[in-house]
Formats: C-alpha cells, sequence, structure tokens
C-alpha cells in the first residue's frame, strides 16, 4: 500500500505530465497568439519594475519575453535564474539581448555571466495553477525554496495558460502562494 507522501508525489507527478501535455498540443500559431495576449495583459495590469527575473520559455510555456524587453527600454534590469546548486536557493544572474546563454543541466537557457541581481518582480511560468494561487512547477521546488528564503519578498506573477488551471494542486507545506496569476483570460489575485 503507497503512503501519503507517496501518493500524492505519484498524483502531481502524473498532472505535472498532464499539464505539460495540454501545452504542448498547442499549435505554433495558437501559442504565440495566447502568449500575445498574456503580454498584453501584464502590460496593462503590472507596474514597471526595478529588477525583472523571468523565465526563458520551454515546453511550450508562456513567452513573455516581449513584456521584458519592453521593460527592459524603459529602464528596467532584467535576470533569468540560475541553479547553484540543488538544495539551494535560485540566483538572479543580468539578462539583455546581447547575453550570451548556455543550456544548464535541465536544458534551460541561463547567462555565462552578468551581476547578480536581486528582483523585485518575478514572472513565473506555470505548468499547472489554481485559483488559489498555487503553481505546479516541474517538481524540483527552486521557487518554493527561493521565494521562502527573498527578504523582501519579490512580488510574484505566475505567467500560464488557461488550459492548465485545475481545480486545486492540493499545495504541501512549502508550496508557495502567488500574488497574482496572468492567463490569456486576465489576471487575478489570488483571494480577492
Amino acid at each position: 500500500m503507497m503512503s501519503l507522501s507517496e501518493d500524492s508525489t505519484a498524483r502531481r507527478r502524473a498532472l505535472r505530465r498532464e499539464m505539460a501535455s495540454r501545452r504542448m498540443a498547442l499549435g505554433e500559431a495558437a501559442h504565440a497568439r495566447l502568449s500575445g495576449q498574456i503580454v498584453e495583459i501584464l502590460r496593462s495590469t503590472l507596474p514597471r519594475p526595478e529588477i525583472c527575473a523571468f523565465c526563458w520559455p520551454i515546453k511550450n510555456e508562456p513567452d513573455v519575453r516581449a513584456i521584458v524587453g519592453d521593460w527592459v527600454e524603459q529602464g528596467t534590469r532584467a535576470a533569468l535564474p540560475v541553479v547553484i546548486d540543488e538544495a539551494a536557493p535560485l540566483r538572479f544572474r543580468a539578462w539583455h539581448g546581447q547575453s550570451v546563454l548556455q543550456a544548464d543541466r535541465y536544458g534551460i537557457p541561463t547567462p555565462v555571466d552578468g551581476d547578480w541581481l536581486v528582483p523585485d518582480l518575478i514572472l513565473l511560468p506555470l505548468n499547472g495553477f489554481d485559483a488559489a494561487g498555487y503553481r505546479l512547477g516541474y517538481g524540483g521546488g527552486y521557487f518554493d525554496r527561493t521565494l521562502a528564503t527573498l527578504r523582501p519578498r519579490p512580488l510574484t506573477v505566475g505567467v500560464g495558460f488557461e488550459i492548465n488551471r485545475v481545480d486545486s494542486i492540493h499545495p504541501e507545506s512549502h508550496d508557495q502562494r502567488l500574488d497574482w496569476i496572468v492567463t490569456e483570460a486576465g489576471a487575478f489575485r489570488p483571494g480577492d
């Protein structure tokens, strides 16, 4: 018989696969259209941050680089997350349009050099999410560990597609709640 912990792990693993499959089924045109709608909602909803961290889109995640580029043109500094150690919080390295990127051990493009920055806003991809403001990532716990340690805590904005909304991700004690969730359907603050 499976323990509660093993059952939760198996359930989350299956949900991660299902959420990724839903995104991968989006055609190129639909992905571009939905990403563009998300960027427009971000543009009209959020204030321009001083330092914005974002994730390079992988696995057909929403592509929000356009809003980051707009903010950079207006004076924002941008950063990408970097895994320093599997058990440590993420660090954020400066990024600009000419940054040299190299795939990390997970295949995620990260800057090879640049200043280490502390963001005041993080755009987080949503593998899966619920109305309570919890996100399902890929299982490494990097963002939860990072958000638990950053002081002051940056504004956390989950960006995802409505096809990845679920009734509940069944948050665990380590899961960090997001401040905003933005999809092609709009922006909402969990709890409002």
